[in-house]
């Protein structure tokens, strides 16, 4: 399992910047963040997932 950092987040979703990110996330339109340490991280494959049925 890969997980993203916050600026990879952002660069495979298109570079969008930092609120648009946690605006989705608020709305539920990607996954939670895992903590791992002080740090957040992302699942790749919910990430690819959470795109995926946006276009569904």
């Amino acid at each position: 399992m890969t997980y993203l950092s916050f600026s990879q987040l952002q660069a495979k979703l298109g570079n969008r910047s930092r609120s648009s990110v946690y605006r989705d996330l608020e709305a539920g339109r990607l996954p939670p963040p895992v903590k791992l340490g002080a740090r957040l991280y992302w699942s790749e494959d919910a990430i690819d997932a959470a795109i995926a049925d946006l276009y569904k």
